[in-house]
């Protein structure tokens, strides 16, 4: 096998080690080594290795090298390599990254080699993972191919339909959203003392506000900034009313794990182990929640006052550097990995993506036998009502995140989503302003 994981210890090893056959790093005139850097599990590990496999059986002499690390070490290691000038030929890249990379001449235009191969079918891959990658300069979304998904990622709401039965609730409809009010309503019917301690073991659902607040707001007619991303508008009130209604679902309606349930056994182990009735869903989810002991499907976000669901897609892309020895070889290489139907298949089998070809996704919410029972929710939230998260199309994230930082408050109930929201968003418009500099948007 030519092909070899490099499981990436540090910085030092990832620079001078794993990165031999890279951009920087190739042997001069070398172009048959690349190196392809990702973040995953055992489950990717094994699906890319197959992959990669069989690309270099196509390509006579052609060694791939890959540089595999965790999700929460990707970042760090990519920056240490970018910094070293050991850039890896094809690795992935997060929207929020591109405008930054492009100004920095990191990643690769790679739109003549897309717009040219015949190995590509543009129109037969979702049109959210490939605007992710376009950038013209001042606005994502449009212009140059930068990068091409790795894959699209809907982020969707599962339930747990064990215990909707042992609580004799009717299961919620597949296709007709909750009303907030019905969600509360259920969500009370389902937070329950079950082993009768005098103590809740079960509550209704238990959200991460960084990662759930999204549906609620945009569901609601808010959002994070105005239509040209110039100003900061989370303390209008489609969005002050939405951050209320999350807060109040643990003060008010109690249908959550308290504050101290949640340092006892967070809410993901929670619902891992059967207490949690609603909870978000990521196709990366699929493989580890198969394992589970109760049986879950998909269902859309309550609405809100606008009565559509609303949600966010995740992507990460596959981007060429702009220093490799190598161009047209990566730039094959990173199509290859994004669309080539024998290596979609692969990661598709392997659990851990929806494919990026939409015949195949199309098939694969009839054919395949593994959970959930309602796939379309996935394809919905791609074709219909899936957005970008807030900070995607921006220079970058600082003005976002801000929000999150001082958000405990509201969430314990120590203060209103107004008082708040009116406080942090003079900072939020501070730094929102700095990135729109940065991009040379004033």
């Amino acid at each position: 096998m030519k092909s070899r994981i490099l499981a990436v210890a540090g910085v030092t090893a990832l620079a001078a080690t794993a990165l031999t056959g890279c951009a920087g790093g190739a042997d001069p005139g070398d172009g048959s080594t690349l190196t392809f850097m990702f973040r995953g599990g055992d489950a990717e590990k094994a699906a890319y290795t197959a992959a990669i496999e069989a690309f270099e059986q196509a390509h006579e002499g052609v060694d791939v090298k890959i540089i595999m690390t965790t999700a929460d070490e990707y970042a760090t290691k990519l920056k240490a390599a970018i910094a070293g000038k050991q850039v890896p030929d094809v690795f992935y890249v997060d929207p929020g990254s591109v405008q930054s990379f492009v100004k920095s001449g990191v990643i690769a235009d790679i739109t003549e080699a897309v717009e040219s191969s015949d190995a590509i079918d543009l129109d037969n891959v979702w049109p959210y993972g490939l605007d992710s990658y376009r950038f013209d300069g001042t606005t994502q979304g449009t212009g140059s191919i930068y990068a091409l998904p790795k894959d699209i990622g809907p982020f969707s709401f599962g339930y747990n339909k064990t215990m909707f039965e042992a609580a004799g609730i009717p299961l919620p409809d597949p296709d007709v959203p909750y009303t907030w009010d019905e969600f509360i309503e259920v969500s009370k019917q389902l937070t329950a003392d079950v082993d009768g301690d005098g103590k809740l073991d079960q509550w209704g659902t238990g959200l991460n506000v960084t990662w759930n607040l999204q549906p609620f707001v945009w569901s609601n007619g808010g959002d994070w900034l105005n239509e040209d991303r110039t100003k900061v508008t989370v303390n209008e009130p489609e969005f002050v009313e939405a951050l209320q209604y999350f807060a109040d679902m643990q003060n008010v309606h109690g249908v959550t794990p308290s504050a101290g349930d949640a340092q006892t056994l967070d809410t993901y182990q929670r619902w891992m182990q059967g207490q949690i009735g609603f909870f978000p869903v990521g196709p990366w989810d699929v493989p580890t929640y198969q394992d589970l002991d109760f049986e879950w499907d998909l269902i859309p976000y309550p609405a809100g006052s606008t009565g559509k669901s609303a949600t966010w897609t995740g992507t990460l892309g596959i981007a060429v550097s702009a220093s490799t020895a190598a161009p047209d070889l990566a730039a094959e290489l990173a199509m290859y990995l994004s669309v080539d139907a024998d290596a979609q298949q692969e990661l598709v089998d392997a659990g851990v993506q929806i494919p990026n070809l939409i015949d195949m996704a199309n098939e694969w919410v009839t054919t395949s036998t593994l959970p959930p029972a309602n796939k379309q929710e996935f394809l919905d939230i791609a074709e219909d009502y899936g957005r970008a998260l807030p900070a995607n199309n921006t220079y970058s994230a600082e003005w976002y995140d801000e929000l999150f930082k001082n958000i405990q408050p509201v969430l314990d109930g120590d203060q209103t989503a107004q008082e708040y929201l009116d406080e942090v968003q003079p900072r939020m418009q501070e730094l929102l302003d700095k990135a729109n500099a940065q991009a040379g948007i004033g």
